[in-house]
């Protein structure tokens, strides 16, 4: 079924405040300073909401797994910023020998770059989603217009190397703005974040990066890697697949079932 857009009641709310501040105004128009001060604090929950990669206040966010997963022990590994001709096929290599799927979240212009290695996730048994086209470090301000722009060049590129539209969308660094969500819902796309971040972009310290994703993980857990844009150790190795063959471990000593987002969220 199409997703439908219904405002959150974080906008509902921000859609009341401003009405009251306009009717204030009119009644009243000695007390702008009471507007005033209403829509400025109103504007300020709605840019800390978008920086809260997590949070539900601006629309319907997936940061963990549905129950129905849970229950099963299932997990999901989600790789972003791909592809990359250097480390994603060495990616894929450790998953084969897990016998593990996961979901890439890729990058438009990369997969036009790269069509055979975005092509070749797929053909290996993950699911291929869309991180953006441009992955611009100032998605978040984009206006409706842009961001509907970029969001569906990526799903075009996507579903057209794949063979397989996307289903859900992360925005670069998680960052957003109110105007995602009715985007996302026109696209039939859903958000996902994630429960825990490794920072293997920052981070050049394996162990650091190891302890981040593994610390209290739990069944119906989404974990966010780098295949692109991976960090590299003192060694020069991409942090990610020196810490990959960990994570692989340790799921076979809980035990826990690693599945794409699309095999968990039907």
């Amino acid at each position: 079924m199409p997703r439908r857009w219904t405002p959150s009641a974080t906008l509902k709310a921000s859609l009341a405040v401003h009405g009251g501040a306009a009717l204030g105004l009119l009644a009243s128009p000695g007390h702008w300073p009471w507007a005033v001060g209403a829509l400025a604090a109103n504007h300020a929950v709605l840019t800390t909401a978008g920086l809260l990669p997590r949070s539900q206040l601006l629309g319907p966010t997936l940061t963990r797994l549905p129950p129905a997963a849970a229950a099963q022990g299932q997990i999901t590994l989600t790789f972003d910023d791909g592809p990359d001709p250097e480390i994603t096929p060495r990616v894929l290599d450790l998953l084969d020998a897990a016998g593990v799927r996961a979901s890439f979240f890729c990058i438009g212009w990369r997969a036009r770059k790269h069509p055979a290695l975005c092509r070749e996730i797929a053909e290996r048994g993950h699911q291929v989603e869309n991180h953006g086209d441009a992955h611009s470090n100032v998605f978040s301000l984009f206006g409706p217009g842009r961001m509907r722009t970029d969001i569906s060049a990526a799903q075009a590129a996507l579903a057209d190397i794949t063979g397989r539209a996307p289903r859900f969308f992360r925005a670069t660094a998680g960052l957003r703005n109110p105007f995602l969500d009715p985007v996302l819902a026109r696209l039939d796309l859903h958000l996902a974040a994630w429960t825990r971040r490794a920072y293997d972009t920052r981070c050049a310290d394996p162990d650091t990066v190891y302890r981040r994703l593994v610390h209290r993980l739990s069944p119906g857990d989404i974990l966010l890697m780098h295949d692109g844009n991976a960090r590299r150790d003192a060694a020069g190795q991409p942090v990610i697949l020196t810490v990959l063959p960990r994570i692989l471990a340790r799921l076979n000593e809980y035990p826990l079932t690693a599945i794409p987002l699309g095999d968990a969220c039907p």
